[in-house]
């Protein structure tokens, strides 16, 4: 009866839900390069799609763009990956080679590969480069996303650096001297105090570059406890004052 009914319903539900939520596994089209060269959305074409790491999207929403004649027609009917980081739309360019690209390249194209899995509908994978024969990932896969990884972590820790040492402001000029100051805003963080300009040396690079430094409170990080000499981050290894400047004043002029 009805009860049966409901039942084999929920049932359905449920396997339906499991294939969506894998994704792209079940079904998985395995394309060639052959194949993926034929969708480059000419009249007499099935369609228009691009791949990205080896992935596959169907851009025919985007048509204008990667379609005959598009701005960005030389990423259809291929993986150009490179070339969403370099910006070299030229057919040396055009390539699915990302070996040598630097941190904020790679984080480029993690970027790109987001935007297209939010944008539009997955396909399937392209042998080669990316995946092998039976959609496995490759080696040259796990080595990129190994590196997007990196990326991803350096750029949370620097994040996390800038707030807790903001740049400072600063201006020179040939006549005048040098000028450093602090604010709410330098260097692009809002935050509650201003600081007091410091050198800060990063170890392993050459020179310093000059940073606010917060001067009361505890040191970064570390829970309000009463043992903490309410300096903030003054006593941060790797920091220098300016030398002629008040240990405390927002602002410093040097000679130049």
């Amino acid at each position: 009866g009805a009860m049966w009914q409901g039942a084999a319903a929920a049932l359905l539900c449920l396997a339906a839900a499991w294939l969506l939520g894998r994704g792209f596994e079940p079904r998985t089209r395995l394309l060639s390069a052959a194949e993926l060269r034929r969708y480059r959305g000419a009249p007499d074409e099935p369609g228009l799609y691009l791949a990205l790491l080896g992935r596959v999207f169907d851009v025919e929403r985007g048509r204008k763009h990667y379609g005959p004649g598009g701005a960005y027609s030389g990423f259809a009917g291929r993986d150009a990956t490179r070339a969403f980081a370099s910006g070299d739309f030229t057919p040396a360019g055009l390539v699915d080679n990302v070996s040598g690209l630097s941190p904020p390249e790679l984080l480029a194209i993690h970027s790109w590969l987001s935007f297209y899995s939010d944008n539009y509908e997955p396909v399937g994978k392209l042998v080669g480069r990316f995946y092998d024969e039976n959609g496995a990932p490759t080696e040259a896969l796990r080595e990129v996303e190994a590196a997007i990884e990196e990326a991803l972590k350096f750029q949370a820790e620097s994040e996390q650096k800038k707030q807790q040492f903001p740049p400072c402001n600063s201006e020179w000029s040939s006549a005048k001297d040098t000028r450093f100051w602090c604010s709410r805003e330098s260097g692009g963080v809002h935050r509650a105090w201003a600081g007091v300009p410091r050198k800060l040396y990063s170890p392993g690079s050459q020179g310093s570059r000059c940073v606010c430094v917060r001067s009361s409170g505890p040191p970064w990080g570390q829970p309000d406890s009463s043992q903490h000499s309410d300096t903030g981050d003054l006593d941060f290894p790797h920091l220098e004052q300016y030398e002629g400047c008040p240990p405390l004043a927002e602002q410093c002029v040097l000679p130049t």
